[in-house]
């Protein structure tokens, strides 16, 4: 390639990896033959690079059926997506990047996610990508506490983690549970389904979408009128005809609703609903019609070239987890080249300043509430095969952005950072 042409090329490049504007082709030409053979890991860090350390445990497929429902390599193949991203920036700042990943098994627990981070934090890295479980992200972030280590929640959807629960040197880039069960309870009341039947699960996840959605659904006015716990056990995951699905089916009967919301985060039971209640009745909440940050038929604002890039990539669709975490280690990127330096004592405060912005293939730039750390982000209203909205709706308003309409405002927050 000419060296005139290179400058022309930086800067397509570094405008499509930020999602302002799709990748041209020639360019995404001349990026694959620069890249060539590299795979999907990116290349070796030199000493001077930026490390952003992952952490995260690879779930188990929860069945035969279903074995590619969670690769191996979920949320990691985003965030390493990410740092290509940066790194294709970085080439005009003379700032690189690198991702240390550290992967825990199945067995190892808190013990292990902690001296995993201390590690990282031992080696200089100054940012850790979280891929756990609520008590494991507090755990991490009081561990590093005071070592200047600023964690990224990218899975656990706690609304205690922005609450009672917040911790300065964490920031949510997975949206609270109250996030999704607003973006839900928006869309019901732009369709005029205001009578809800809050069906819950025994799991302790499932107690706290349901709270979340009895707080959504008097947030936005809508009726529960009625509630009950699922007794069936996992017939989801059963995948066929049991004694119990007459008694599953008499469960709906004699009741007044609009539509069902189901409360099984761990996908036992909830997709055996659709179809099997008395009256034809829509089924919304963890499963049916989901509130999600990502789905594979996103595609405007930039969202294509971004699910093409990652398919190339990773040889898979995009998932939510992978969103979180290309949206997470994209953070330090785009910061350090707003403020045009590497220094974590200038990017974390810069993190949630209202002048901080992250584009993010949504239609509008990402910001961190100062309040509670959490991202400020449109929300997908999707079923399985098709996006049906994205929330915030239109018509709900905020003094500051309709963003603010999803999720604990501030004057409702009992976080209190310090």
């Amino acid at each position: 390639m000419h060296a005139s042409s290179r400058p022309l090329l930086a800067l397509a490049l570094a405008a499509a990896s930020a999602g302002l504007v799709p990748m041209p082709v020639a360019a995404q030409e001349t990026l694959a033959q620069e890249t060539k053979g590299q795979g999907a890991t990116p290349p070796a860090a030199a000493p001077g690079d930026t490390h952003i350390g992952l952490i995260y445990r690879p779930q188990p497929a929860p069945s035969s059926y279903d074995a590619e429902a969670v690769p191996d390599d979920e949320g990691v193949a985003g965030a390493r997506m990410a740092v290509r991203d940066n790194n294709t920036t970085g080439r005009f700042t003379k700032q690189t990047y690198a991702l240390d990943e550290v992967a825990l098994t199945p067995e190892q627990g808190r013990d292990a996610a902690v001296a995993a981070a201390r590690d990282l934090a031992s080696r200089g890295i100054r940012y850790l990508v979280l891929a756990l479980p609520a008590a494991e992200v507090l755990a991490v972030a009081d561990a590093v506490k005071g070592e200047g280590v600023t964690v990224f929640n990218t899975a656990a959807p706690d609304d205690a983690l922005r609450g009672a629960e917040c911790r300065a040197n964490v920031f949510h880039v997975v949206p609270s549970r109250a996030m999704q069960t607003d973006a839900l309870a928006q869309f019901f009341t732009l369709m005029r389904w205001r009578k809800m039947f809050l069906i819950v699960g025994p799991n302790e996840a499932d107690g706290l979408y349901a709270d979340a959605f009895r707080k959504s659904a008097k947030k936005f006015s809508l009726k529960i009128n009625a509630e009950k716990p699922w007794t069936f056990g996992p017939l989801a995951r059963a995948r066929g005809d049991t004694p119990t699905r007459a008694e599953a089916m008499v469960f709906t009967r004699g009741l007044d609703y609009d539509l069902a919301v189901v409360a099984d985060e761990a996908n036992d039971w909830g997709d055996y609903v659709p179809f099997r209640t008395v009256d034809p009745r829509p089924v919304a909440g963890t499963q049916g019609l989901i509130a999600t940050t990502w789905h594979p038929t996103l595609e405007t604002w930039g969202a294509a070239q971004a699910q093409n890039r990652f398919r190339r990539q990773a040889g898979r669709l995009m998932r939510p987890l992978d969103y979180q975490a290309w949206a997470a280690v994209r953070t330090v990127g785009e910061a350090a080249t707003q403020k045009k330096t590497a220094d974590p004592a200038v990017l974390v405060p810069y993190f949630a300043d209202p002048a901080f912005g992250l584009p993010a293939y949504k239609g509008v730039s990402l910001s961190y509430r100062p309040w509670d750390h959490q991202l400020r982000q449109p929300i997908v209203v999707a079923q399985a095969k098709a996006m049906v909205t994205v929330a915030p709706e239109q018509g709900f308003i905020h003094q500051r952005t309709p963003l603010d309409t999803l999720g604990v405002d501030q004057p409702e927050t009992t976080c209190k950072l310090r």
